[in-house]
């Protein structure tokens, strides 16, 4: 008996105690679920206010000014104006701002010939009156390179003697001189609006008595290389704008000046030697490069490099070149012999080039026109060397970033 009364008792309070325990859960669950709310709706509040924070300090699309000035002056410029820009054209001796009104050249390249009979204040004068006729300001070229190959200083009383070769330079003074020498070169064309220099010649020549060897700078791949560094840097603080020529190389081969020259170099001997030059320059920021019409077997056994879609597809994606490609001047036999004026200029675009160096500009151009019209080209191949033609314009100061 009486141990049934104990364990009565201890059923009893063991009941109590669950029923006390299942209160005090649920106490404590309700206390859990106030909380959590709680806490959900204040985090809530704070990641609302934190996006709004974050919103409102996220900083705003920055627009490149360049980029916008090319897009705003493509969309305004007419096929005919497009085209135009695509040609940097030898100066004709007569009708010069009547040219420029009705092709919209991309520029003027002056030889010897444009200086002759020139003083300091005529040449300025003269052109002036070129940028004066041009809707979109122009290049003013000229083959600068010192040396033999020299436009305006041949004419007394232009420039204050006669510029010198890059290998007497570096002689007189090594790279420093090359870098004064440069800096005052390009100071003296930019005084009568000369702001398009087709120089340096980064080609690596081992043979003294070779055509493009007295216009090298006469040292190895490493030294040349050096050498395209110190010069472009130069005239990018001149602001003249700079042409590593002639793309990939020209070698000890023979003048394309007078015949059509074919480069049976292998592919290694230009990787390990030509192209380093080139390299060199594109990394310093060089503006343009100038392709030759040497064919070069390496890379297309059948087109000068000037018209090959293999050798410019190498320097834009493998050298990973993205300014302005130009042609050699195609009055040159090399590449006359080869195709006829108006073929060129078209395939000329379609390899890639930017500008084309032409005294046949005004068949040339309408007949692009015409190969963009019936499709033969696109116009957003012509869209894209325009791109690059007026931010170079723009990076030279021709035309104003605003």
């Amino acid at each position: 008996m009486k141990g049934g009364i104990i364990s009565e008792r201890q059923r009893r309070r063991k009941r109590r105690q669950l029923t006390i325990a299942m209160v005090l859960v649920a106490i404590i669950v309700a206390i859990g679920v106030f909380f959590v709310g709680q806490i959900r709706q204040d985090n809530g509040a704070s990641g609302s206010e934190t996006a709004d924070a974050q919103d409102s300090a996220a900083p705003t699309a920055t627009v490149d000014p360049v980029q916008k000035k090319v897009d705003s002056l493509v969309s305004s410029m007419s096929l005919e104006e497009k085209v135009g820009q695509l040609f940097l054209a030898r100066v004709p001796e007569s009708g010069q701002t009547d040219a420029i009104s009705q092709y919209h050249l991309g520029g003027y390249l002056m030889f010897e010939r444009d200086f002759q009979g020139e003083t300091p204040d005529s040449l300025t004068a003269k052109i002036q009156s070129w940028q004066n006729a041009a809707t979109t300001p122009m290049f003013i070229a000229s083959d600068e390179e010192g040396g033999e190959v020299t436009r305006v200083s041949m004419v007394a009383g232009l420039t204050d003697g006669l510029f010198q070769s890059p290998q007497a330079v570096y002689a007189q003074g090594g790279m420093d001189a090359i870098a004064s020498d440069t800096a005052q070169k390009s100071a003296a064309l930019k005084k009568y609006g000369i702001n398009y220099n087709l120089a340096p010649v980064a080609d690596v020549a081992d043979d003294p008595g070779s055509f493009i060897y007295s216009r090298t700078i006469g040292l190895d791949a490493a030294q040349t290389a050096q050498y395209i560094q110190v010069v472009v840097k130069a005239m990018k603080e001149g602001k003249v704008g700079c042409s590593l020529k002639h793309f990939p190389g020209y070698g000890d081969n023979g003048d394309s000046h007078g015949e059509i020259i074919r480069d049976s170099r292998d592919l290694a001997t230009f990787q390990q030697r030509d192209l380093k030059p080139f390299q060199a320059g594109i990394d310093a920021g060089a503006d343009s490069v100038l392709v030759t019409h040497n064919i070069i077997s390496c890379m297309d056994d059948s087109e000068p490099a000037s018209l090959s879609p293999a050798v410019h597809n190498y320097l834009r994606n493998t050298m990973g070149f993205k300014g302005v490609i130009l042609t050699d001047d195609f009055d040159m036999k090399g590449l006359s012999d080869f195709i006829d004026q108006d073929n060129g200029a078209i395939k000329s675009i379609q390899a890639g080039n930017d500008l084309t160096i032409s005294s046949s500009y005004a068949d040339q151009i309408p007949t692009v026109i015409q190969a963009v019209q019936n499709g033969t080209i696109s116009e957003d191949t012509i869209n894209a060397s325009v791109r690059r033609i007026l931010k170079m314009k723009i990076d030279l100061g021709i035309i104003d970033a605003n």
